[in-house]
């Protein structure tokens, strides 16, 4: 039996991966996610028959016979955060849509994407969404085929330009692609189909390629054994009035049935439970969202999104495997997968609660792309204890002892520990959103140590004095100066020949007083206990003199010193040491 072909859709935030899926299904989903990023994968089945009626004609053009049953959408959010959450739609995909902004093109998680195609070897299409932003392009609900007949050359020259940045991108990544219609070989470049979401413009197209390809390149992998085993993901779990806790899931292979014995990952460990009802959402609803009940049925075939009803589903993890009669070696891999996301160690890192495993999963990938270490991180609810753990690290480093909380409860105790704890808890809905408040502030404390420690530190420093520019020969001398290297700082003493001459009263530049001059600057300063004549000459070069202590500092600071100051440094370093001699 050939199933039919699972296909993920992936791409930049705001690339309009939703509402391509909103367009198939005729649903609105997008205004009910967080942030418009779909933040939980989504199935949605279209039938083949729809498939045929949009695509009419188009499907003798191109040489098509469809007898794959239909099409199985997994709407897998494209931010990059969801690295892992992808990763996993893809190794169960057998065909991807990249959706690409036509105006923005490529993007951060557009190329992410094309790597995990890449790595996982899915075959892919590519979505240009969002053509009736070109200018002058009249969109309307035709396949892209007619519509463009309609489009001035001037137009049709506009989209070629934005294709062809798109294919420059593509062929980088070791992908060549062209535009639907021109290409001669499909098994040696990835189809572009520009389409518009609005109208409807390009969707023929692009279910007809998806149909097609699938039948013509992937029928083997296709073809399943019907009688098999259910084998299948965990997308999410929720409650159903009447059923208590339910969980969405895609199966990807065999059979799954009512009364069925189930194994999938728990919270508190492994749940084995037995089916009590399989739902089945109707042809063109998306499961999260049904406009009317699901079909109750006896049996289920891959690939399909449904619903399953059974007892002690309270603690499921969304982004579990799921098993149908699993054996023990099955089990043990489940266990297995589910203790290889968790982390609990003694690093100095940050603490994270999510709501899901395949949000946890993400967020430590993209924090560990960034070289950030986490020293716990689970599914469920921020806790006093998880405060406690955060208290720890902040006393070695303030910055990682915080708490990253995504779309989670806060315990009470937690709030109020954390406050009195002075612990930074990031609590936000969208994974975007988390990542970037917390590399904000990171980037604001680690701004305001250095200003702290600017505020206390004697920097090196260099000048030459100007003879043309002497205002006053003693008590204090008064005379301009050029910073030949480093900041020039009030307060600081300067040396000549290792000796201590005096110390910086006060810095003017253009007849203002000012706290610091910079390398290349030309100012008047005044040196206290300096005589021109006496212990300083009118074309003397300068240096700051540093403490001890300073220089230790300055040493080990990596982004305070330019490479030239760090020179400076250890020549004053030198000369210090060796008392001028």
């Amino acid at each position: 039996m050939i199933r039919k072909p699972i296909i993920t859709v992936l791409g930049h935030v705001d690339s309009g991966k939703t509402s391509f899926l909103d367009r198939i299904r005729g649903t609105k989903i997008v205004s009910q996610e967080a942030g418009a990023i779909t933040q939980h994968i989504g199935a949605t089945e279209v039938p083949i028959e729809i498939v045929e009626k949009m695509a009419g004609e188009l499907t003798k053009k191109y040489g098509f016979e469809l007898n794959i049953p239909g099409l199985l959408f997994i709407d897998t959010p494209g931010h990059e955060a969801f690295s892992n959450l992808r990763k996993r739609g893809g190794s169960i995909a057998d065909l991807a849509v990249l959706t690409i902004d036509a105006i923005k093109g490529c993007e951060p998680q557009t190329l992410e994407a094309i790597d995990i195609l890449k790595a996982f070897k899915v075959p892919f299409v590519i979505a240009m969404t969002k053509i009736d932003k070109i200018h002058g392009w009249e969109s309307k609900e035709l396949s892209f085929t007619e519509n463009k007949q309609n489009q001035s050359k001037q137009l049709l020259d506009e989209l070629d330009k934005k294709i062809y940045c798109i294919v420059g991108e593509t062929f980088k990544k070791g992908f060549p692609a062209e535009r639907f219609d021109r290409i001669q070989d499909f098994t040696k470049e990835i189809p572009i189909v520009p389409l518009c979401n609005k109208t409807g413009e390009g969707f023929s197209e692009i279910l007809l390629f998806l149909a097609g390809l699938s039948q013509k390149f992937l029928e083997k992998k296709l073809t399943i054994e019907v009688s098999g085993k259910g084998k299948g993901t965990v997308l999410e779990v929720k409650d159903e009035k009447g059923l208590g806790k339910t969980i969405d899931v895609v199966l990807y292979d065999g059979t799954i049935k009512t009364g069925n014995k189930i194994t999938l990952g728990g919270k508190e460990g492994i749940i084995e439970t037995k089916i009590r009802a399989l739902l089945l959402p109707k042809p063109l609803d998306e499961i999260r969202a049904p406009q009317e009940r699901f079909d109750s049925v006896k049996e289920v075939h891959a690939a399909s999104g449904l619903k399953i009803a059974a007892p002690n589903l309270d603690k499921a993890l969304a982004g579990s495997p799921i098993r149908v009669e699993a054996s023990q070696e099955e089990i043990e891999e489940i266990k297995k997968e589910i203790s290889s996301i968790k982390i609990d160690s003694d690093e100095l890192g940050v603490i994270i609660k999510t709501d899901t495993l395949g949000s946890l999963e993400a967020i430590i990938k993209l924090l560990e792309d960034k070289e950030i270490k986490a020293r716990k991180a689970d599914v469920g609810e921020v806790t006093r204890r998880d405060v406690m753990e955060s208290l720890q690290v902040k006393e070695k480093d303030k910055t990682k002892g915080v708490i990253l909380a995504f779309n989670t409860k806060i315990n009470p105790e937690a709030v109020k520990e954390a406050e009195k704890q002075e612990i930074r808890i990031f609590n936000e809905k969208v994974i975007y959103h988390l990542i970037e408040e917390y590399e904000k502030w990171i980037a604001e404390e680690k701004e305001k140590a250095k200003q702290s420690f600017l505020a206390e530190i004697v920097l090196p420093v260099k000048i030459k004095l100007m003879p043309e520019n002497i205002f006053r020969n003693s008590k204090p001398v008064i005379i301009g100066a050029k910073i030949i290297e480093g900041k020039l700082r009030t307060g600081i003493k300067v040396m000549k020949n290792g000796k201590i001459i005096g110390k910086i009263l006060a810095i003017q530049e253009k007849g203002e007083n000012i706290k610091e001059a910079k390398k290349g600057s030309e100012v008047a300063i005044s040196i206290s206990d300096a005589t021109i004549g006496r212990n300083l000459n009118n074309k003397d070069e300068l240096i700051s003199f540093i403490p001890e202590n300073n220089i230790e500092k300055l040493e080990k600071s990596n982004d305070i010193l330019t490479e030239e100051e760090k020179d400076l440094l250890k020549k004053i370093k030198e000369i210090q040491k060796s008392g001028g001699d």
